[in-house]
């Protein structure tokens, strides 16, 4: 008598809250175009209220799982080597929504801010130190090492500076930028000198580019839009980042498509959005024409994503297998 095969079970892993960090970074980019004048603010408020639901959709799903996962929700979400440092997207999320809903409802905007600030600082501080304490395999470290503290850290400055809490903007800019100088060089080292990523975690190179974007946007944020020489050295190196982005076009491309493409989208919005700021600055010959064409081009390549990831869910291929 044959017994009948275990279906291997799907669900959501941490790295799926890319979507909503994607989407929220989009809403972000085209706010500042909203403020320059180019692009009605509705648009960046439709784009919020869909990184929201898909947010609280995942959020839901997620700790609904969570106990029938094997070893625990501390061993899911707090000690897996590999999906552990994408856990942090959920309170850093929930800080650009804050940021999203600033405009609109300032009090209640600062308090969900807050809430999420601490919370992304406690979290990265517990993981920086679980993984001083364990023994870390440097092979599986990967550019997501950066979320909790660095991403967090200089999310949470740019809405600091938002919400008019300089002396906050700061401490939070100063945790981003060291953390991204310590926890950065041991990434680098790693990718340059040890066996190359997994094809899953291949497409994370790409978390590369959101931290100097996300610095750059971080001190235009605490100095009212000032664009002075430490702006313009981190544009600097946003475009060295751009440009290796370019050289790994052909590893991506031997790739198949799954929720690690979501890496591409929030830090290529963050960038785009560091872009549509100097290239403010720098009033080039063409520069509405120029602000467009990033705007634009930044919103078909997550569409792109937003089109595969419902044709994958249709053919049921999107969601990851767990352990």
């Amino acid at each position: 008598m044959s017994t009948p095969t275990k279906q291997p079970q799907v669900g959501i892993t941490p790295n799926m809250f890319g979507i909503p960090y994607g989407m929220a970074g989009l809403a972000v980019c085209w706010r500042y175009a909203a403020s320059s004048g180019m692009a009605p603010a509705s648009v960046a408020d439709i784009l919020f209220l869909l990184a929201a639901a898909i947010w609280l959709v995942l959020v839901v799903s997620f700790l609904i799982q969570l106990p029938r996962r094997s070893g625990g929700w501390r061993a899911v979400a707090l000690e897996d080597p590999v999906m552990a440092p994408f856990v942090s997207l959920i309170p850093i999320v929930g800080m650009l929504l804050a940021i999203g809903l600033l405009p609109h409802a300032p009090v209640a905007g600062k308090w969900l801010l807050g809430v999420f600030a601490v919370a992304t600082t406690v979290l990265a501080g517990w993981m920086v130190g679980h993984w001083i304490a364990e023994d870390l395999d440097l092979d599986r470290l990967h550019p997501g090492y950066v979320l909790p503290a660095v991403a967090g850290g200089l999310i949470a400055s740019i809405g600091a500076a938002l919400a008019g809490w300089t002396a906050l903007a700061h401490a939070f800019m100063g945790l981003g930028v060291l953390s991204w100088l310590l926890i950065g060089s041991v990434i680098m080292a790693r990718l340059m000198f040890r066996p190359r990523l997994p094809a899953p975690l291949t497409p994370t190179l790409a978390i590369d580019v959101a931290p100097p974007a996300l610095a750059g946007l971080a001190f235009l944020a605490i100095t009212h839009g000032r664009v002075d020489v430490l702006v313009l050295a981190f544009g600097g190196f946003t475009a060295l980042a751009a440009i290796v982005q370019l050289r790994l076009i052909p590893v991506y491309r031997r790739l198949a498509f799954g929720p690690a493409f979501w890496s591409f989208a929030f830090p290529y919005a963050a960038a785009a959005t560091f872009a549509l700021h100097l290239i403010n600055y720098g009033r080039p010959a063409g520069r509405v024409v120029w602000s467009w064409v990033v705007l634009l081009a930044i919103t078909v390549l997550i569409a792109a994503l937003v089109t595969k990831t419902v044709v994958a869910l249709a053919r049921r291929t999107f969601l990851p297998r767990l352990a």
